[in-house]
């Protein structure tokens, strides 16, 4: 089921519209947390007493782990088959968890929405507290449906025809929805979305042809991940220095080339556009999204984007040089990094959000540019990761612009990160 993303004149964010009820939804909870398990079996009793046309899916070592606690079957399935039956992904843990989900959609351009419930060490990405998650369930499921539906208490009551015209988009009633059951949201409610740009990842040996199936899974997701398939025969031969080619791993924090347990810096060319930008003697180069960062990034030194501003950024990390510092560059820039002829360790490694990982060596490089985001024919979007983003617990917020789009990355900043935190304070 493809949802479309409405923009709207007075926001930033988009607005989640279904066509139909989602059907098959994903949820994945953090691994190795028993209370967070116990929180997966709630939130899927939850969603199978309420709404029962649903599929519940989870990845084979959850769905083993769980399934003697549901009274009602669940499914599983090759991380391979999710993105052409996915719906729509629920996420239960910390940021780790959100990278996990993201990673299992890097091969293709479309990704579903994320519902993510903060329940780990961090959770600067996760939007909801667990305890709001019959809202935040129905919120999301009920988006862009054109349905309002009375109290549980209550013989359901829909909004008429007419009603919904006058909201001005000219949507209709969906029947789809007739029998759910829920609070009720009003006839034009719906879930934002938080639409976070990825990189596109192009791994090349030194005669040009792109080796991404080399990528192979961190220890964290070698249980459920399988190597990458492979590249296409005719698209292998290319010439040098072009942008990516298909199938481009994506990734949605950063990539990292570094020294690893070599003693020497490493020395790494960077190429920007097709331009020879500097030679780099460091630990090793970050390039990260706006989303990434707050995350290895921002411990490298790099600045704090907003996830919204269309930009890659380069980070150097522990730089031999003073005077290099991070960088920032236009989304559609593609970089290009190759480990130099002066290196003394004839390898370095690559990882991609920590799930993905190779080396390289000599001659080798590395291709990365932005990924690109718009809305395709039929009103669906493509590129980027979808989040759904915490709406008011009241009312529909009463503030319009560019406050509704701050307001949560702004609190995580300030309460999460302690941005600017003053020493001896609070202690």
């Amino acid at each position: 089921m493809l949802p479309q993303y409405k923009q709207t004149a007075t926001s930033s964010l988009l607005s989640l519209q279904w066509p139909e009820p989602p059907r098959n939804v994903l949820i994945i909870p953090k691994l190795h947390a028993p209370q967070v398990t116990e929180s997966a079996i709630d939130f899927a009793k939850h969603i199978h007493g309420e709404y029962p046309n649903l599929n519940l899916i989870f990845e084979r070592r959850v769905a083993s782990n769980i399934h003697e606690s549901l009274p009602f079957p669940i499914y599983t399935s090759d991380p391979i088959h999710f993105p052409a039956k996915i719906d729509l992904v629920a996420t239960l843990g910390g940021d780790g968890t959100i990278l996990r989900a993201a990673s299992l959609f890097s091969l293709h351009a479309s990704v579903p929405p994320i519902l993510s419930f903060s329940m780990g060490s961090l959770g600067f990405l996760g939007e909801w507290k667990f305890e709001e998650y019959k809202r935040a369930w129905r919120e999301v499921y009920m988006s862009g449906s054109r349905v309002a539906v009375a109290d549980l208490s209550a013989s359901q009551a829909h909004i008429p025809a007419d009603a919904a015209l006058a909201e001005g988009d000219g949507l209709r009633l969906n029947e789809a929805w007739d029998g759910v059951r829920g609070k009720s949201l009003g006839a034009s409610r719906s879930s934002k979305i938080l639409l976070r740009h990825r990189l596109k990842v192009g791994v090349y040996d030194a005669s040009g042809v792109n080796v991404n199936e080399q990528l192979m899974p961190t220890s964290t997701t070698a249980e459920s991940h399988q190597p990458l398939p492979p590249v296409p025969p005719e698209l292998k031969h290319v010439p040098k220095l072009e942008g990516p080619i298909a199938p481009a791993f994506h990734a949605i924090n950063e990539l990292v080339i570094h020294r690893g347990p070599n003693p020497h810096l490493a020395i790494i060319d960077v190429y920007v556009n097709n331009h020879f930008l500097t030679e780099a003697v460091a630990d090793g180069i970050l390039v990260s999204t706006p989303t990434g960062s707050t995350a290895y990034s921002l411990s490298a030194g790099g600045s704090i984007m907003h996830p919204l501003v269309k930009t890659l950024l380069i980070t150097p990390i522990c730089a031999r040089s003073l005077s290099f510092r991070p960088l920032g560059l236009p989304l559609n820039t593609k970089v290009v990094l190759k480990l130099s002829k002066k290196n003394r360790g004839r390898e370095l490694e690559v990882s991609i959000d920590g799930k993905r990982r190779t080396g390289v060596t000599v001659g080798m490089e590395i291709r990365v540019e932005g990924e690109m985001v718009g809305q395709a024919e039929g009103g669906s979007w493509t590129g980027g990761v979808p989040c759904v983003i915490r709406s008011p617990a009241t009312g529909d917020g009463g503030r319009e612009g560019i406050a509704e789009d701050d307001d949560g990355w702004v609190g995580g900043l300030n309460g999460l990160l302690k941005f600017n935190y003053p020493f001896g304070e609070g202690q």
